[in-house]
């Protein structure tokens, strides 16, 4: 079995479904989103752990005078990530299903293209299909966000499209460029894989501009301050499970490139603007933490800790340490399997609200919703990164990596895990607890919020219980990668 049928299996079955009869086209999406699920687990399952190159390769010549190839592999970096794809995709659309939508096909056809996007983006071996499947990733949530948004969905799409294509312009760019000067600088035809670029090592002066590109991109996508003009909007208007996904999956894919692409390819660079991405990350943090325990707007509170946790992550990758990236991975997985399900408790709360995501008119929730209410605590205690749980694992070792590198820096972030307790426990509290507020309804979970919730709290508390279901799987890949950043001046003066 071949990663292309893990890849392109989400947009046959929504094209399968866009046949059937309105009325079933969300369950049948739902039910059928769960083979791709077991094929990602089977990838994981046969994983071999003590290996640090690629696994389970396709390799075709795509364009050839260009040198771009169909390359897909696994390894320690992205394994992990393709298994969390899977899991939110499927948790998302079957919270879906027990909704109407206008246009269900055209819905669930967007939410395959989507899934297909980024598992192409992970497993892309190729720096020019890395791009290509980075852009289709996007496509659909333009129209997500146009057609079933809420709000000003017009401003909302807007900015995203505006903000991402500039983004994606300077990826292309840096992309062309890789390949071009590094086929010039050593003579050799053009190529785009990654395997052979790894070879053909930059001089410092292109690898500190191409960087830049590169970056812009993933900044603009993660997002991270001051490239975050985007967000506020486009995740108060996007639908909730287009936004579980969103900020679940899409924004660990440009984590995911600084790993992938620019350590390995840009070692020198990634050092020399290592302070430059470390402050970026601390702003992020602090920002971040600032807006999440002070905005009255459920929705925002789960976006801006987002922004936060990913400004945990960036830390993690420049510290430029095994423990950071490897702890930068594992809060990938952690804050997926946290903000999906905020999202869809945030819904939840809004339902019994009188559809407000206002937390000033929330209050004593919990009174006939104990199920609900255990849930939440779960997840928030999570978000909090209690000790005990995986989020406190990732955040110890990112933190660990940090302080190895920079420790004023480290000092510094500590201030983003005792916010990530205020507005955990500031959400929870304003919601579930206090006095019942006027319109306030209390009932416990239904069936569709359950049936996408309670898997995923599972899988939370399994991971808490055995963290090295991650670690071990990411170890050696990471070290290899990172350790090319210790040598940068020998390899950029090739």
């Amino acid at each position: 079995m071949t990663l292309s049928i893990l890849i392109w299996l989400p947009t046959a079955i929504a094209l399968v479904a866009a046949a059937l009869p309105r009325p079933w086209v969300g369950r049948f999406v739902a039910a059928l989103s769960l083979l791709p699920l077991g094929i990602a687990i089977s990838y994981v399952a046969r994983f071999n752990a003590g290996h640090a190159g690629l696994q389970f390769v396709t390799d075709q010549t795509w364009i050839g005078a260009l040198g771009i190839h169909y390359k897909l592999g696994l390894d320690g970096l992205n394994v992990t990530l393709v298994l969390l794809c899977c899991v939110l995709f499927s948790a998302s659309l079957i919270w879906a299903a027990f909704r109407e939508w206008p246009q269900p096909r055209l819905f669930y056809f967007y939410f395959g293209v989507a899934q297909s996007g980024v598992l192409g983006a992970f497993c892309a071996q190729d720096l020019a299909l890395f791009v290509a499947f980075f852009d289709l990733m996007l496509i659909p949530f333009y129209f997500l966000i146009g057609m079933w948004g809420t709000g000003d969905r017009v401003r909302a799409t807007t900015k995203l499209v505006v903000y991402t294509l500039v983004g994606s312009f300077f990826m292309l760019a840096a992309a062309i460029a890789t390949g071009v000067v590094a086929a010039s600088e050593h003579g050799v035809p053009i190529t785009f894989v990654l395997s052979s670029l790894h070879h053909l090592p930059l001089s410092r002066s292109s690898q500190e501009w191409i960087f830049l590109g590169f970056a812009a991109a993933f900044l603009v996508k993660m997002p991270l301050v001051p490239f975050h003009g985007w967000l506020a909007d486009g995740y108060k208007a996007m639908p909730i499970p287009a936004v579980a996904v969103f900020s679940g999956v899409l924004s660990k894919v440009a984590a995911y490139g600084f790993l992938r692409i620019v350590l390995p390819l840009f070692p020198y660079a990634s050092v020399h603007y290592q302070m430059v991405m470390l402050l970026i990350a601390l702003a992020s943090i602090l920002w971040g933490t600032s807006l999440a325990f002070t905005t009255p707007d459920a929705r925002l509170v789960v976006a801006y800790s987002s922004v936060a946790q990913l400004g945990f992550i960036t830390l993690g990758i420049f510290s430029l340490r095994s423990q950071g990236g490897q702890g930068a991975i594992l809060q990938m997985i952690n804050h997926g399997l946290v903000t999906a399900p905020l999202f869809f408790i945030v819904a939840a709360l809004a339902l019994r609200s009188g559809g407000s995501e206002d937390l000033r008119e929330m209050g004593g929730i919990a009174f006939r919703a104990p199920v609900l209410a255990a849930l939440f605590l779960i997840v928030a205690l999570a978000t909090l990164a209690m000790p005990g749980s995986a989020n406190f694992i990732g955040e110890f070792m990112i933190l660990l990596g940090v302080f190895k590198a920079k420790v004023v820096i480290a000092v510094v972030a500590f201030l983003g895990v005792v916010g990530a307790a205020v507005y955990a426990l500031r959400v929870y509290i304003a919601s579930m607890h206090n006095r019942v507020k006027p319109g306030v309804r209390s009932l416990d979970i239904g069936l569709g919020d359950l049936a996408a919730l309670a898997p995923l709290v599972v899988v939370i508390i399994a991971l808490a219980l055995y963290p090295q279901f991650v670690l071990s799987r990411s170890q050696q890949t990471v070290k290899s990668t990172v350790a090319t950043t210790h040598t940068p001046v020998k390899v950029a003066a090739r």
